[in-house]
């Protein structure tokens, strides 16, 4: 293993504070940068393919493309374009920091990025979040693989938890493995406190840096998993944590170890662990939510796997998002360890042929990933459970639709059929009902519901329930609606109520219907 050779980057709060007013001058923005270079250059920096933006920065002298230039594209500038880009910290202020060296302290002299530095804004539940955030810089910019201790910036997977996470004020927040600190920025939004660990020094480090910089104050805890936090509770828990199902063998054939996504345990070990134990660290009403892969084993559902872990008394909502099979699994991790058949096929293949091998070995047929939660109820109830596969696209942020749905399960557990009768629910404004019916006939043959927001679910209601939802506007209960459908269709109405409740409080549940 190779260790990162640049500290993270420090300063004190004064310097920081002066770093953040220059990045705010120069309009180093998400959007700024889109404008300077293009749709093009953009869709290629997408890609991780930097030459077309390069080549739009290198001809504009806006402050911006410059540090577009030296912290996201690894190109070098001059001392003197560090000092007109950041006039109040200027070059030696930026060596200060820890952001750059450079060559010499001639206005000529070239200066290179030290780290990865980029703005970052997102949309979550608490609204629209903008800061700078740095991290090690990435093979883009330096065209070499990844070290040992590498901290990786933010990816799909980090936007993925910050939008599905919920919200909602909370006291204490822990984000474990927080790696550059962007769950912990998140959630120091909307909590009265937030401990941030990580097994990594370097990750704290950066950590650290981010929070200063985005005027955040941090408890930041060194430890591995849950061990800095052993007999604290908190209202909120969440992590990305290292979930990289990876066979020891590979990392024999030369697969580099990553600290930010290899937790050395075998199989999904690590995720399981983490499920299973995170219901002790909740106070009651606490949610954890947690991104991770889980095994699909031949002759067992995935479910019943993951179910297993899932720790007694506590609520429990597990949202499978993606599987992968065995190759496309170990070629994805390959290709993020920087190993690649064109630099090196005997190693990659040896590598690749391991993870065939351990797949095979433990009956393994695909790799599922996606987002658990834990909650412990906050009043004596039965816990609920549900495990569901939603592969479709969503509209993010979810985390208003995950605390909805909480929240209205909370309600319903209260409430026995006859209370159930007296509500008065909404149709949701995103929901749509369709009708697929053979060219010709009066009649559908399939009615169905469709929801425009949350996870886009589906359901086929039947019509008696399908006309129920489109009576719901606030102004009549569920039981006097299941009185008029009665006498329309000349049925007793106990067997309306049948019927219209159990699908109620699912629709409840699901958000095509809301209580106002």
């Amino acid at each position: 293993m190779t260790s990162s050779a640049a500290p993270p980057p420090a300063g004190e709060r004064a310097e920081v504070d002066t770093l953040r007013r220059d990045l705010e001058g120069a309009d180093f923005t998400l959007e700024s940068v889109h404008a300077l270079v293009g749709d093009v250059a953009s869709g290629a920096l997408h890609r991780e393919q930097r030459l077309p933006a390069m080549r739009a920065a290198r001809r504009q002298d806006h402050p911006a493309a410059v540090l577009l230039r030296l912290f996201m594209l690894g190109d070098h500038v001059t001392r003197a374009e560090v000092d007109r880009a950041l006039p109040a910290t200027g070059a030696d202020g930026a060596v200060r920091l820890g952001l750059v060296r450079t060559a010499g302290e001639a206005d000529g002299d070239l200066a290179s990025a030290v780290v990865d530095l980029r703005p970052y804004a997102a949309a979550d539940a608490a609204g629209t979040a903008l800061w700078w955030v740095a991290s090690d810089l990435g093979e883009l910019a330096t065209g070499a693989v990844l070290h040992a201790d590498h901290v990786l910036g933010i990816g799909g997977a980090s936007l993925t938890l910050a939008q599905v996470t919920v919200r909602t004020p909370r006291r204490r927040t822990l984000d474990l493995g927080t790696g550059c600190g962007v769950q912990a920025l998140h959630a120091a939004r909307h909590s009265e406190h937030v401990v941030a660990t990580d097994i990594s020094a370097r990750a704290l480090g950066f950590a650290a840096f981010n929070a200063r910089l985005a005027g955040v104050d941090l408890e930041l805890r060194e430890g591995s998993m849950l061990e800095p936090v052993a007999g604290e509770t908190f209202d909120l828990v969440v992590s990305n944590p290292p979930f990289v199902i990876t066979p020891a063998a590979a990392y024999d054939a030369g697969l580099p170890v990553m600290e930010y996504r290899d937790g050395g345990r075998g199989g999904d070990d690590l995720v399981q662990d983490l499920v299973s134990s995170v219901g002790e660290h909740l106070a009651p009403g606490g949610v954890a939510q947690l991104l991770g892969n889980w095994e699909h084993h031949a002759g067992e559902d995935w479910r019943e796997r993951v179910g297993a872990w899932l720790p007694e008394g506590c609520d429990a909502w597990v949202v499978e998002r993606e599987v992968q099979d065995p190759a496309e699994y170990a070629e994805l991790w390959l290709r993020d360890g920087g190993m690649r058949p064109e630099l090196d096929r005997g190693g990659y293949e040896a590598a690749y042929a391991a993870w065939l091998a351990d797949f095979e070995a433990r009956g393994v047929e695909g790799v599922g990933f996606g987002c658990v939660l834990v909650q412990r109820p906050a009043t004596a109830r039965a816990p609920w459970r549900r495990l569901e596969e939603v592969t479709g696209p969503v509209r993010q942020p979810l985390g208003p639709h995950v605390a909805a749905t909480l929240a209205v399960r909370e309600r319903l557990a209260e409430l026995d059929d006859a209370a159930l009768a007296g509500l008065r629910p909404v149709r949701s404004a995103d929901v749509t009902e369709e009708h697929h019916l053979t060219p010709g006939d009066a009649d559908p043959q399939v009615l169905q519901l469709r929801q425009g927001g949350g996870l886009g679910r589906v359901v086929r209601p039947g019509t008696l329930v399908a006309g129920a939802v489109g009576a719901c506007d606030g102004e009549l209960s569920l039981g006097q609606i299941a009185g008029a459908l009665a006498a329309l269709l000349e049925v007793p109405a106990d067997d309306v109520a049948a019927e219209l409740l159990p699908a109620a409080r699912e629709l409840l549940v699901d958000g095509f219907l809301h209580l106002a």
